[in-house]
């Protein structure tokens, strides 16, 4: 039985060996027939020249951008701290509570302090007692003068004693400093704080402005009156404004220098510490001819670039035009000279150009 079908095998391989050898023969006539093909279009291509894009120059304004990172501020952003060490007894104020200056926003333990007012202020009623009476006396002539001095001496000193104690007192009430909105509270009652020790933050809103830093080796472009873009990334927001404040204090540590711009109530709400991005116009030519970094390239000469000119019986040709740039910005780069009004700039398709080639676009 194994015999039988070992003996019916070699002709199933051969009939299998024949339909392969006439696949291989209709795939063979087809990759040379695809081959014949894309042999005529490369000649045709060679024919038309290299693929290019060109394009018209036109004179169009150049702006050049220092672009930093900034962050909202308020001019009024208060960290609000205890000015005396206790314990909290009551905090009278929420996040997002609108105060006034001087509201209070939470006490600290006043008993020792109030004990100590209780007894001062015993003792200064008598000795005021004392001083009324000695002066009554002293304005008639009566007693003498040690006795009504004593006596006034000894009242003043208490009244002094009733003012220090008051002074202590009122620092365990701890108040806004300005008008504005709880943006913090950072503590409970129960809880012990001391002075320097952050208690409530408190944010005036009605008051921010965008603060960045900027390299010094911007110090003699940037300049308060530049024209500015506020980026607001999260909120997908622009705003065009005008540079408010240019500082001309470098910081030593990063060798910087601060802006400003003051955000009005119509420019939208904004919060402290919001991340924005800073656009300080620094240069701006107004007629200038724009290209992209890429179509510009360097020799030992200098800079030039391709430009398109016609060759006769509708073909053209590359040729390469020296350039001088001037800045450049976001991809692309100010030509202060070498190219004129109507030039066809090369600007896709340049780099494996040379002059003479032909190109078609």
């Amino acid at each position: 039985m194994q015999a039988a079908c070992n003996s019916g095998n070699p002709e199933k391989r051969q009939q299998k060996l024949k339909e392969l050898k006439a696949k291989e023969a209709d795939i063979k006539q087809q990759i040379e027939a695809l081959e014949h093909e894309l042999g005529s279009s490369d000649s045709a291509s060679a024919v038309r020249g290299k693929m290019v894009v060109v394009t018209e120059m036109k004179e169009q304004p150049f702006i050049h951008y220092v672009e930093v990172q900034g962050a909202v501020s308020g001019d009024q952003d208060v960290i609000v701290s205890a000015q005396a060490m206790g314990s909290v007894t009551s905090v009278l104020v929420k996040t997002g509570d609108k105060i006034i200056r001087g509201q209070l926003m939470a006490t600290i333990d006043d008993r020792i302090i109030r004990q100590s007012m209780e007894s001062v202020q015993v003792q200064y009623n008598l000795a005021k007692t004392i001083y009324d009476r000695q002066k009554n006396l002293w304005d008639q002539q009566i007693g003498s003068e040690i006795q009504f001095l004593n006596a006034k001496t000894q009242k003043e000193s208490l009244e002094k004693q009733l003012a220090a104690l008051q002074d202590q007192l009122d620092l365990t009430r701890i108040k806004s400093p300005i008008d504005g909105t709880v943006d913090q509270v950072n503590v409970k009652a129960g809880q012990t704080v001391s002075p320097g020790i952050p208690v409530f933050r408190v944010v005036n809103l009605e008051e921010l402005k965008v603060k960045a830093e900027v390299a010094e080796s911007h110090i003699n472009t940037v300049k308060q009156g530049n024209q500015v873009t506020l980026i607001f990334p999260d909120m997908n927001k622009e705003i065009q404004t005008r540079l408010d404040y240019s500082g001309k204090a470098i910081n030593t540590l990063n060798r910087s220098f601060n802006v400003e711009v003051h955000l009005k109530k119509s420019d939208g709400v904004f919060y402290p510490n919001q991340v924005v991005v800073v656009k300080i116009a620094d240069y701006h030519n107004n007629s200038a001819f724009v290209i992209p970094v890429s179509a510009v390239q360097k020799t030992g000469d200098g800079e030039f670039v391709f430009i398109s000119e016609p060759a006769g019986n509708k073909t053209y040709t590359a040729r390469h035009k020296k350039i001088i740039t001037g800045r450049s910005y976001n991809g692309k780069v100010e030509v202060l000279s070498g190219i004129t009004n109507g030039d066809l700039i090369i600007t896709f398709g340049n780099q494996n150009l040379v002059e003479g080639d032909l190109i078609n676009f």
